[in-house]
């Protein structure tokens, strides 16, 4: 009995808690998204269209994370053997922290402050998340040159799918 109720219970966890690929992958971003504020370690603010116009001209991978999630932290060896392996493509890191503390805290138990990280201090509903559907991390997209989304969904940075992106667009 005290198997079927813990199978029951991991059961109904994980229903609530998986994740699922969005019906669409999307292409472009929405005005409000693109206006989605988010703050850098230093505090200042700054939007994603800010951050996609520094990286124009370049393949940009952004990476959603957050210290507190084990399969974010699972995943980043095979995450750094990405960058390492894509020298020439741009890497921004988003977290989604629940506090500047916590985003402070593992930056540094993470050795994440040589990268280019920044977080939603809004929180995880916000109009970038929500347009995106982000539910789930860690999640990888990959951003094309003109900052088009190219690759909308992956949640592992082993999807073959990423490389295979990055590879097409570094022709």
């Amino acid at each position: 009995m005290k198997q079927l109720l813990t199978f029951m219970m991991l059961s109904i966890f994980t229903l609530g808690c998986s994740q699922k690929a969005p019906d669409i992958s999307k292409t472009k971003f929405s005005k409000e998204a693109l206006n989605q504020k988010l703050e850098d370690e230093d505090g200042r603010s700054t939007t994603i269209r800010e951050i996609l116009n520094q990286h124009k001209g370049k393949v940009l991978v952004i990476d959603f994370w957050a210290g507190w999630c084990r399969d974010c932290l699972k995943a980043m060896p095979k995450a750094k053997e990405l960058e390492e392996s894509n020298k020439d493509i741009d890497f921004v890191f988003l977290s989604l922290e629940k506090s500047k503390e916590g985003f402070d805290k593992s930056l540094e138990k993470h050795a994440m402050k040589d990268k280019e990280n920044y977080w939603f201090s809004t929180g995880w509903k916000n109009d970038f998340n929500n347009y995106i559907e982000l539910n789930w991390i860690p999640r990888y997209m990959v951003i094309d040159q003109k900052s088009d989304i190219a690759k909308y969904y992956a949640i592992s940075p082993e999807d073959p799918e990423i490389q295979k992106t990055i590879d097409s667009l570094s022709k």
